[in-house]
């Protein structure tokens, strides 16, 4: 099968390349730098580079001439973003989006993947609560947590307009994407917790998130442009913890104090206003933001049974999850020297 992808070279990404072509697949991916240090990573995986950005629509529907399927996984992801990063967000969720899939349309890609998220359904409920859906039938209320979940939500409407129009789509919705160099929130957070430097308070523990490893992510994603019907939509779950029963597995596994105590979000939220010049001062994204004790305004309970019935998905546990990650984040961060240097998210691993 001849694939064509955006956003191979970030976290995700890399995941996705690794499991198309441990398939056999014929892959090309779409690279601004092709020289960069994540595009030759591709290369010598056996990837073929494609020269070109989903900002700029000119050129793309050629490079997907004659593809089997196209997946469009190119985004900006930050929680805590400055005005800039706002900015480049919206350009390259939303109108990225836009272009990569009218270039499919215009190609007459066969198969077309795109990569949401579950903040484009917005906040789950938890059960018991009554009258949760929590599943792909879920309809976003408008309102938005911050820049990121706006970017995704308007980036998701273009993609349900398109398929409308006639594009043969999936659409995948995974949860928050967990694993090792993870550059999320989580993956500072982790990487602060095995340095000893995170805090002995959180806030926002009664939080469920379903988190998924990136390795199962990057399969569902694969099972989706090999078998799913197009014009169906697709959850991405792992198991349902709470923020704080997250922080729990965390110290056992490490043998860390941190984040016992939890502050209420109206005591966190202007100490994390503090802390985000201080983290971009550094060269870090600022994890510890405003946007982050927003976010956990939000249940993202969400279940994946219909992946694990149409597709047969699975994603492993939380308890068996994250001791792996641990194990495989502390190899990489012994071959870094310095706490910053530690602690930084690396755009290439392997």
């Amino acid at each position: 099968m001849k694939v064509f992808l955006s956003g191979g070279t970030g976290f995700i990404g890399q995941a996705i390349v690794s499991a198309i072509l441990g398939r056999g697949w014929d892959l090309s991916v779409l690279v601004r730098k092709p020289d960069s240090p994540s595009a030759q990573w591709i290369a010598r995986q056996g990837g073929t580079l494609v020269q070109g950005d989903v900002t700029r629509a000119s050129g793309l529907a050629e490079a997907m001439a004659g593809m089997d399927v196209a997946i469009h996984n190119a985004g900006v992801y930050e929680i805590g973003a400055d005005a800039a990063t706002i900015k480049r967000m919206q350009s390259v969720n939303v109108e990225g989006t836009r272009n990569f899939l009218s270039a499919a349309t215009a190609a007459g890609a066969p198969r077309t993947v795109y990569v949401s998220t579950v903040w484009a359904l917005g906040p789950s409920g938890h059960p018991p609560a009554p009258s949760v859906t929590r599943d792909e039938t879920q309809v976003h209320d408008g309102h938005c947590l911050t820049p990121y979940e706006r970017s995704k939500l308007d980036a998701h409407h273009v993609a349900l307009e398109l398929r409308r129009n006639g594009l043969p789509l999936a659409i995948v919705m995974p949860n928050g994407v967990v694993g090792a160099n993870d550059h999320s929130v989580f993956g500072y957070l982790l990487r602060l917790t095995l340095l000893g430097l995170m805090p002995p308070f959180g806030y926002g523990a009664d939080a469920v998130y379903a988190l998924v490893e990136v390795g199962a992510l990057a399969e569902g994603i694969c099972l989706t442009a090999e078998r799913a019907p197009m014009g169906e939509d697709y959850l991405f779950c792992g198991e349902p913890v709470s923020l704080g029963s997250l922080f729990a597995i965390w110290r056992k596994a490490t043998g860390s104090s941190a984040a016992r105590l939890n502050l209420p979000r109206a005591v966190m939220w202007p100490q994390m206003a503090l802390a985000e010049p201080v983290l971009r001062a550094l060269g870090l994204p600022a994890f510890f933001s405003r946007d982050s004790v927003e976010s956990t305004r939000a249940h993202l309970d969400f279940s994946s049974a219909k992946a694990r019935r149409d597709l047969g998905w699975s994603c492993p546990n939380a308890q068996d999850m994250w001791p792996r990650i641990i194990s495989r984040e502390r190899e990489l961060m012994a071959q870094r020297r310095g706490v910053l240097a530690k602690l930084k998210h690396v755009p290439v691993v392997g």
